[in-house]
């Protein structure tokens, strides 16, 4: 398999799951910046000229979420994922998802309104708007980790989609001092090798 990887992105989930998992990769890292990721190169694999792309093969698939599900379906050997029929999987699909739905989105448009667009663009009002919904939509992962480590209880791919836009979300300054449940959760992410070695990719 190969992985193309830009730092402080969704690729960074992908590495952290290969190395939980044990899987062996290549890893093809890139600038996070148009030269490399909006290269005619790089759109062959990807039209918007995002990361992550796998590439397993004659599979090319991007879509961070698609990832990692088709990893855990090939080659995760039935780990990190509760069973069908067990009482824990509509809940694992839940925070699988949540992820996405509704703690990246504002994530995204604070990164856009505090790094990427240059200040002569940034728009405080719509900075405040994403700030304020994602502490909101942080406040049910909160209440979901009172009494546990992780998101379902055991460790699971759940944790490595929202775990990382927590750590996201922590590093933003949107994991306060009434979040002491989520703060145990970062740090005990932060603390697993394998999300150790992804981070400092």
């Amino acid at each position: 398999m190969k992985l193309h990887f830009a730092p402080n992105s969704r690729a960074g989930r992908i590495v952290w799951l290969l190395e939980e998992l044990g899987l062996e990769y290549d890893l093809n890292k890139m600038a996070f910046h148009p030269k490399d990721l909006k290269s005619d190169e790089h759109r062959r694999r990807h039209p918007l000229g995002r990361v992550p792309v796998l590439d397993d093969g004659d599979v090319s698939i991007y879509e961070s979420g698609a990832i990692v599900e088709y990893v855990m379906a090939r080659y995760g050997d039935g780990g990190l994922k509760p069973a069908v029929d067990s009482a824990e999987f509509p809940e694992y699909l839940q925070w699988f998802h949540y992820c996405e739905g509704m703690v990246m989105p504002p994530i995204n448009t604070i990164m856009v309104h505090t790094v990427l667009l240059p200040p002569e663009r940034r728009n405080e009002e719509t900075l405040g708007q994403a700030q304020r919904l994602l502490s909101r939509s942080l406040a049910p992962v909160e209440t979901a980790l009172e009494g546990r480590e992780y998101l379902i209880g055991a460790f699971s791919a759940a944790d490595i989609m929202l775990g990382h836009a927590t750590f996201m979300s922590n590093r933003l300054g949107s994991v306060t001092d009434e979040m002491p449940n989520l703060r145990g959760y970062v740090q005990r992410i932060e603390a697993r090798p394998a999300f150790q070695t992804a981070i400092q990719m």
